[in-house]
């Protein structure tokens, strides 16, 4: 899959789209895409954040043969919501503004993902 594509699909899709990119099985944020005014974090508090959000997916995994495999995570913030979804071995992360229809933008998301899987 075309993860430049991927990311840059998505972030132009709704205007209150912050952030893409894609983390690998290993935690490695191999493709970032980012809104021109939306820099809430330096870079090492991106990672710091990425760091955060791999642990918790990866914790998570310990629980996946009682809840099923995780398909999203939404974490809600007073300055922005992080989103998370799981394909393929890898995290598509999204951050949305605050007031985001972030459930629509996941909805659309995961429809560019099966195209651009297909």
């Amino acid at each position: 899959m075309d993860y430049e594509k991927l990311c840059d699909k998505v972030l132009k899709m709704d205007p209150f789209i912050r952030f893409t990119g894609v983390l690998d099985s290993k935690g490695d944020l191999i493709v970032e895409k980012n809104r021109d005014d939306a820099q809430l974090l330096n870079p090492n508090e991106v990672k710091m954040s990425i760091h955060y959000t791999f642990e918790r997916w990866t914790r998570l995994q310990n629980l996946s043969y009682k809840f099923g495999k995780e398909k999203s995570s939404i974490t809600e913030y007073e300055k922005v919501t992080l989103i998370s979804l799981h394909f393929n071995g890898n995290l598509f992360l999204l951050s949305t503004d605050p007031g985001a229809d972030y459930m629509n933008i996941i909805s659309k998301t995961n429809s560019i993902i099966t195209d651009l899987q297909n």
